[in-house]
């Protein structure tokens, strides 16, 4: 067992007010809990990883090349691996959600390209 306290989880904070902390996980699935504030998306992205996103409090809007779906509290939708995507906060408070990637990924997914955009 491996147990990770929240207050001990490694955290990231890609945006100002875009806060993000990995919770338990291994290399075969990981759990990341988030924080926006209002009128925040993160960019057109997409990774090797499937995706579930789970709305724990607020509104979020999930964008794809094809569609886009707003969901609520414990609405959840699921993204397929290399799927293009977006996840915005369209309410006026702040959402809360928790993503679920597999196999399981690092921070260095966002810190990488960050990186790669200083070069």
């Amino acid at each position: 067992m491996e147990p990770v306290s929240f207050d001990d989880a490694e955290t990231y904070e890609p945006d100002a007010g875009w806060q993000r902390a990995a919770l338990a996980g291994s290399d075969r699935f990981s759990f990341e809990w988030f924080e926006k504030p209002p009128g925040h998306s993160s960019p057109m992205h997409d990774h090797e990883h499937e995706q579930v996103c789970f709305c724990l409090e607020g509104e979020l809007t999930v964008r794809t090349e094809d569609e886009s779906v707003t969901f609520e509290q414990y609405d959840s939708v699921w993204l397929d691996a290399w799927e293009s995507h977006a996840v915005e906060n369209t309410g006026d408070e702040r959402a809360v959600g928790l993503d679920v990637f597999a196999p399981g990924r690092s921070f260095e997914f966002w810190t990488d390209r960050e990186d790669d955009a200083d070069d």
